[in-house]
Formats: C-alpha cells, sequence, structure tokens
C-alpha cells in the first residue's frame, strides 16, 4: 500500500482528496497540507477519511509520495524534505521545476523521484517518444477565457488589460516555453510539461490567446519530428478554478492506478 499525501487544498487538492476517497488500488490517502486545518478536517471526516492534516512541510513523515497541489512558489518547501528521503513527488506546477533545477539535482543525488503527469495536455507520450528520435519543432498555442488569465504577472508587465472585456480574441503572449512558465506561472504549467517531454524550455514555442469565444481552455500542440508529424488538440473543462481544468486532478488518479495495476497503458 502506497501512502499518498497532498500538499494543498484549493480546486485540484480537493478533487484529487474526493477521487482518492471513492477508492484506489494500492493507495492510501494518509496526509493533507493545508492551512485552515479545521476546516479541511471537517471536509475529510465527511468523505470518511482519517488522514492527518499538517503544514506543507511537514508531510514527508507520514507519506511515501506527494502530490503537488501547491502554488509554483511552495514547490521547494513541498518536494524537499521527500527528496531528500529518496521518496517520490507529483509535480503538478511543472513550470517550477525550470526555475528549481536544483529539485532534479537534490533527487538524483538521494534516490528521489519527481513525476510529472500529463495534466491538462494530450500526447506527451508521443512527443516523448519522438524525442528519442530527431525533433525539428515544438509549438503550443493556449487559447483561454479572460477569467482564466486575469491576474497573471505576464499581463501585469506587458500592459496588456483584458478584464475590461474582449470583442475578439487578443494574443497576450509569443515566446519560449520557459518564458511561459516564468510570466504566466499559474497558467501555463502544460507549456513547461511539454518543453521537458521535448526539446527543452528554451526551444519549445508558446502563444497564449485571451478569447472572448471559448469556455473551456483549448491546447494546441504541434510537432515536426523525423518519425512523425503531431497535430493535437484537447479542450478542457475548468474546474472551480478557471485557471485549470477538471482533467488535471484525474490525470494524477492515472498516474497512481498504474502503480498497483497489472495492465499499464501508455508510457
Amino acid at each position: 500500500m502506497t501512502r499518498v499525501a497532498i500538499a494543498g487544498f484549493g480546486a485540484i487538492g480537493r478533487e484529487l482528496t474526493r477521487r482518492l476517497a471513492r477508492g484506489v488500488p494500492g493507495v492510501a490517502l494518509t496526509a493533507i497540507g493545508a492551512r485552515d486545518r479545521a476546516r479541511v478536517d471537517e471536509e475529510l471526516r465527511a468523505l470518511g477519511l482519517a488522514a492527518v492534516v499538517e503544514p506543507i512541510d511537514a508531510l514527508e513523515p507520514y507519506a511515501d509520495l506527494v502530490v503537488e497541489c501547491a502554488p509554483a512558489e511552495l514547490l521547494p518547501a513541498i518536494a524537499e524534505p521527500f527528496l531528500r528521503a529518496g521518496k517520490e513527488v507529483i509535480v503538478l506546477s511543472a513550470g517550477a521545476l525550470l526555475e528549481q533545477p536544483h529539485l532534479v539535482e537534490l533527487a538524483a543525488e538521494h534516490g528521489g523521484t519527481i513525476s510529472v503527469p500529463t495534466g491538462a495536455l494530450v500526447g506527451l507520450d508521443a512527443v516523448a517518444a519522438c524525442a528519442e528520435g530527431e525533433i525539428a519543432s515544438v509549438r503550443l498555442t493556449t487559447r483561454k477565457s479572460v477569467a482564466g488569465l486575469i491576474g497573471a504577472p505576464g499581463l501585469e508587465q506587458s500592459g496588456i488589460r483584458i478584464e475590461d472585456g474582449l470583442a475578439e480574441p487578443v494574443r497576450v503572449f509569443a515566446g519560449t516555453a520557459r518564458d511561459a512558465a516564468r510570466d504566466f506561472p499559474a497558467n501555463l504549467n502544460v507549456a513547461a510539461a511539454l518543453a521537458l517531454a521535448g526539446i527543452g524550455a528554451d526551444r519549445t514555442a508558446v502563444e497564449i490567446w485571451a478569447d472572448p469565444g471559448v469556455t473551456r481552455n483549448v491546447h494546441t500542440i504541434e510537432v515536426v519530428s523525423d518519425v512523425a508529424e503531431l497535430r493535437m488538440t484537447i479542450e478542457n473543462v475548468p474546474s472551480e478554478n478557471p485557471r485549470t481544468g477538471r482533467i488535471t486532478a484525474l490525470s494524477v488518479v492515472s498516474l497512481l492506478r498504474k502503480r498497483a495495476a497489472h495492465l499499464r497503458v501508455g508510457s
């Protein structure tokens, strides 16, 4: 039985908790990292769960792996204790890995593991397979509603105003995956995940559009390589937090379910 901790109890952490409460073979939810202990305790009791609630940097003694579901700047505090103990960290704030390369070094030093689930994207296994050959180019085009982009540092720095409403789509960013992850840390973890699967953060091109005509988070990946040309689009239904899709939590459930499965499909 793998003991699992969830660090963060926002939209993704809460949904993941509910899903694990229904039961996943070989997995036991044993700890939650959150500030409001009383509120989380109440929700856990309602779900019939006996997990402890602790600060996000104090979860390691209670679990074999931790799922990071918190703001990107908290990743080191969550991950470092688990990696030093040679344990696993499932990272949803993939963009933070580009800014915190020491975490990968820490994992290598102590025998720990960092896993990045597919999350809101499609075809990362195919992109990784192409990377075993030669990839010429990777491009990600993301379209989100205004609500899904408001507050991003990249908008504030550029002076682009979208909160007053748009009559037509506006491109709010064009650059590399590294810059996208930095300027849109709560919105574009998909860009970092794609870069890590493919040809790196500085060679992965990204465009972000604020689009008043979409109600879902739309991501289109285009890959040109010597083994395949890929064009894939996914339209994610937003969670209660418009910056993230409902599929993200389910991607983690799928990853955890594979740990004890006797049949595993996809790499």
